[in-house]
């Protein structure tokens, strides 16, 4: 039998619950027509149990996620602080977490959106087909994840898929962005680029690419340029030559200092 996810089961869950289904198959019939005397109460969730435990009332998680962020002096230590972290629920759908590639250190940061299907099997972002367009991208103005002279660093605004890629939700982008903030100022680029909506709505508080585009923006004291998502491209390939503008822009930037 095909394994489920958890996102998927719960869904389903979800779905069986609207169409009245209420109660599990019991190891004893019930007499639907009488009334019961007393109703149990369900029993707390144990330790090796797989269903989400609720966050202490109280707790809020964004500011969790900026006290997680704030004790890491370094990559690693960001990187085992967001494996620690249990408040985004994203985490319990995935199969691996996906937190960058590339050369540490590098002057271009690139951040992206969120973890497709290929980048959470392998753990690592942009390897699917987005990530072959983008390394070609970066090739085509002597650039790369490894290059020995023009070497590039990249991340996500998510480390985790979101269940059928649907788009992240607020909550999610909120949540999550005190790490994102953390890991620039410990990978320390000159300059970032920001790909697509979601890592616009992140570190820009705005959507709308199409118009944000080109434009050079300030982003934690550091330069940042808005471009379409490689996958965008995939979808939408006459958007190209903007694209590909933009990365004339970014090299431009980069040789003036």
């Amino acid at each position: 039998m095909e394994s489920v996810e958890y996102h998927q089961a719960l869904a389903l869950l979800h779905w069986q619950i609207e169409l009245g289904a209420t109660e599990a198959i019991c190891d004893a019939p019930v007499n639907r027509y009488e009334v019961p005397a007393a109703v149990e109460n369900p029993k707390p969730a144990t330790a090796g149990s797989s269903r989400v435990v609720p966050m202490a009332a109280g707790v809020d998680p964004v500011a969790e996620a900026a006290r997680f962020a704030a004790a890491a002096q370094t990559l690693d230590e960001l990187r085992a602080a967001m494996q620690a972290f249990e408040h985004c629920e994203l985490k319990r759908g995935a199969r691996k977490m996906v937190f960058s590639d590339g050369t540490p250190g590098a002057r271009v940061m690139i951040v992206g959106e969120a973890p497709g299907r290929e980048e959470d099997r392998e753990g690592r972002p942009f390897v699917g087909a987005a990530g072959q367009l983008l390394d070609r991208m970066l090739a085509a103005v002597d650039m790369g994840r490894t290059h020995a002279d023009a070497p590039v660093y990249i991340t996500n605004m998510l480390p985790w898929r979101p269940p059928q890629d649907r788009d992240p939700k607020p909550d999610e982008i909120a949540m999550m962005r005190p790490f994102l903030i953390r890991h620039i100022e410990l990978a320390k680029p000159e300059v970032l680029v920001i790909a697509g909506n979601g890592a616009a709505q992140a570190l820009l508080g705005k959507r709308g690419i199409t118009r944000l585009r080109g434009q050079w923006v300030q982003v934690q004291g550091l330069p940042a340029l808005p471009m379409f998502h490689p996958a965008y491209l995939l979808r939408s390939p006459e958007f190209k030559r903007e694209a590909w503008a933009d990365l004339l822009e970014m090299k431009a930037r980069l040789a003036r200092g």
